[in-house]
C-alpha cells in the first residue's frame, strides 16, 4: 500500500486567505482541491509538500453563472461532473461539456474539478511511476534530487540529471493530459489567477507553456479562481479523444475544434487545438487559416486534416507508438470537423 507522507493540512474559508497562505509558506505549500491527481502523485512521493492548502471550504469557488447570451463564468472548484451535466453550459458548449464528461471515471469526476484538471501536471510514462521504480533507473529532470520529488519552479536545473525520454535534449518532454484545457484555448476562455498581491486575467492560450517541468505560467503563489467563457453566439464546438480504455485513461491525443458558419455555411472562424502531443495544447493555425472564408467540403476537410500530420510531433512517453499516435492526428481532426459542418 503507498501511504501518503507527512503534512500539515489548512482549510481557509476564503481564497484570499489561502492566498495569503501561500505566501507565507511559499514552495513548500501545494494546493489541492479534489485531490484526484495530487493525492496519488503524493503517494509517490513526486508531491512532498509541508503545507496542504485545500480550497474545498471555499463556497466561493463553486458554481457556473451566465447564459448563452451573455456568456459563463466557471468557478474553479466546480466539479467536472457539474460542468459536464449543466444544461445550459453543455447547450452552448457541447465540446467543454463532453471534454469534461470524459475525464477518468464518474467517481473521479465527482471529486476532480475544473481548475484542477486545467491545471493538471504533465505526465510521463518516466516520471509516473511510484518511488521505488524511479529511484532504480535513477531520476529524471522534472522529478531530480535526492528524493525523486518535483523540480521547484524556482530552482535552477541540475544539468547532469536527463531526460528520460530524449537523454541528449535540454528541457523535459513530459505530456499536457488535461482534457479540457485544448477546448479552453478554442473558445478563446479567460482565466483569473489570484495572490496576495492582486489579481490578473490571461486568456486561457497563454496560460501554458511548451515546457514538461514550467508547464503553465501561474505563479506558485497563485490560485486559479474563475475561468471566463466568451457569449456562444452560433460556435460550434466539439472534444474529442484517443485513449485505450473507454473510461480512466488520460489522453493521448485530444482533439477540440470550435468553429462558426455563416447562413450560406462558409465559415467564418475556426480553431482547432490538440492536447496529449506536447507539452501544451498546440493551435494548428495554418490549418485554420485553410478553413476561414470556405464552406466546407469532403475533399478540403481531408487536405486540411492532413496539414496536422507534419507539426504534430508525439514523444515516446505515453501509451501507444508513436507513429500511431501521429497517424491519428488527422484521423481524429477530420472526424471532429466533419461532426461540426455536417
Amino acid at each position: 500500500m503507498l501511504r501518503l507522507p507527512p503534512f500539515e493540512y489548512y482549510a481557509p474559508k476564503s481564497a484570499a486567505q489561502a492566498a495569503k497562505m501561500l505566501a507565507e509558506f511559499g514552495p513548500e505549500a501545494l494546493l489541492v482541491a479534489g485531490g484526484t491527481d495530487v493525492y496519488p502523485k503524493m503517494k509517490r512521493y513526486q508531491f512532498q509538500p509541508k503545507a496542504l492548502i485545500s480550497l474545498k471550504q471555499i463556497k466561493r469557488l463553486s458554481g457556473i453563472l451566465g447564459s448563452n447570451s451573455k456568456g459563463f463564468v466557471l468557478k474553479s472548484g466546480t466539479t467536472l461532473t457539474e460542468v459536464a451535466s449543466h444544461s445550459s453550459l453543455s447547450k452552448a458548449y457541447p465540446g467543454l461539456a463532453k471534454a469534461a464528461g470524459v475525464v477518468s471515471t464518474p467517481i473521479l469526476r465527482n471529486m476532480g474539478t475544473i481548475g484542477g484538471n486545467l491545471c493538471l501536471d504533465t505526465r510521463c510514462n518516466y516520471y509516473d511511476q511510484t518511488h521505488h521504480w524511479r529511484k532504480s533507473i535513477s531520476w529524471c529532470m522534472k522529478a531530480p534530487g535526492a528524493k525523486g520529488v518535483l523540480f521547484k519552479p524556482s530552482a535552477t536545473r541540475d544539468e547532469s540529471i536527463p531526460c528520460r525520454v530524449a537523454p541528449g535534449g535540454d528541457r523535459c518532454w513530459a505530456v499536457s493530459s488535461t482534457d479540457t484545457a485544448p477546448v479552453m484555448v478554442a473558445l478563446g476562455a479567460q482565466v483569473v489567477l489570484v495572490s496576495a498581491k492582486g489579481e490578473r486575467v490571461i486568456p486561457a492560450k497563454q496560460l501554458y507553456c511548451d515546457d514538461g517541468i514550467r508547464y503553465v505560467t501561474k505563479r506558485p503563489d497563485e490560485i486559479l479562481t474563475e475561468i471566463h467563457l466568451p457569449p456562444a453566439d452560433g460556435i460550434k464546438t466539439t472534444y474529442l479523444k484517443l485513449r485505450r480504455r473507454g473510461s480512466f485513461d488520460f489522453p493521448v491525443l485530444g482533439v477540440a475544434v470550435a468553429l462558426k458558419q455563416a447562413e450560406d455555411k462558409t465559415i467564418t472562424d475556426c480553431k482547432i487545438v490538440l492536447g496529449g502531443i506536447a507539452s501544451y495544447p498546440v493551435e494548428f493555425e495554418q490549418a485554420e487559416k485553410m478553413l476561414i472564408g470556405q464552406k466546407p467540403t469532403l475533399e478540403l476537410i481531408e487536405h486540411v486534416a492532413q496539414t496536422v500530420f507534419g507539426p504534430a510531433r508525439p514523444m515516446d512517453n505515453t501509451d501507444y507508438q508513436i507513429y500511431y499516435r501521429k497517424r491519428m492526428a488527422p484521423v481524429y481532426v477530420k472526424r471532429a470537423l466533419l461532426e461540426l459542418t455536417s
